[in-house]
């Protein structure tokens, strides 16, 4: 099996490469920023949007694992051009050479400005967009291309809505938002397989977690690691976060508060 992986220089992919290596499997890199390939891999370089570059480096592909991008607020034009442009073309490379499955690495900034159920349930997997961002945007857009390339062309497409993925939670906002890089890794292996359109929230089974892991669970998806344990520590530096606070209200954070500082 080989497995096209884009943005692979990134924090994500770094993360990634080595837990998504196996026996059988084949992954190809490709970033801005070169990289030496190591056992089982292969390097491209490929603009992802460069629509001959990225048929080149889709040859041969059984599966897409689609990281790339500009991450971060940007100015909208490169963002446009990176996110939107840029999946876009990625997406119909992969189905001109039919290849069948393809996760896409969206973000929680697509519905950054939904905060926490009052009625102290999850917030659901296909939550409406609410970007914070034009980078939310640009994330929502990769949602609406992944339902298009399904319904239209019958491509098997699963988008993660990333929460924080780092070797441990940085804050305490993140024991309420991280997935941790082993989880992340079964998420994405869950979506390589999964048939069909999913939109599912990238985040690890923590106490203190409220977006749904329902989606997750039903294409395959099964959490074994948790922010907790992380938790006495931080707690001890920071103190209980207030949650009618938007970094801890909203699922978007500190990107929910405007410029001056306020709440919208």
């Amino acid at each position: 099996m080989r497995i096209l992986m884009t943005g692979a220089a990134g924090k994500v992919g770094t993360l990634l490469r080595p837990r998504l290596a196996g026996e059988g499997r084949t992954l190809r890199l490709s970033d801005i920023h070169p990289l030496d390939p190591g056992p089982g891999e292969e390097w491209v370089t490929a603009d992802l949007a460069d629509p001959d570059a990225m048929a080149e480096a889709m040859k041969g592909v059984d599966a897409v694992l689609h990281l790339g991008g500009q991450s971060r607020e940007h100015p909208w034009a490169d963002i446009v051009q990176a996110n939107i442009n840029g999946t876009q073309v990625l997406l119909e490379a992969a189905y001109k050479e039919g290849v069948e499955h393809v996760v896409l690495m969206g973000s929680h900034h697509s519905a950054g400005f939904h905060p926490r159920p009052e009625s102290g349930e999850d917030l659901p997997d296909y939550a409406f967009p609410r970007p914070d961002t034009f980078y939310g945007v640009s994330k929502v857009v990769m949602e609406a291309l992944g339902s298009l390339y399904h319904d239209r062309f019958g491509m098997n497409v699963t988008v993660v809505r990333l929460g924080t993925c780092n070797d441990a939670p940085q804050d305490t906002r993140g024991l309420a938002t991280w997935i941790s890089a082993d989880d992340l890794t079964r998420l994405v292996e869950a979506g390589l397989t999964a048939p069909g359109y999913h939109v599912v929230w990238g985040v690890s089974d923590s106490p203190r977690r409220w977006w749904s892991l329902e989606e997750g669970k039903a294409i395959g998806y099964d959490s074994r690691d948790s922010s907790e344990p992380f938790a006495a520590a931080l707690l001890a530096q920071h103190g209980e976060p207030d949650l009618s606070e938007p970094v801890h209200k909203n699922a978007g954070g500190i990107f929910t508060v405007n410029e001056l500082g306020g709440k919208w």
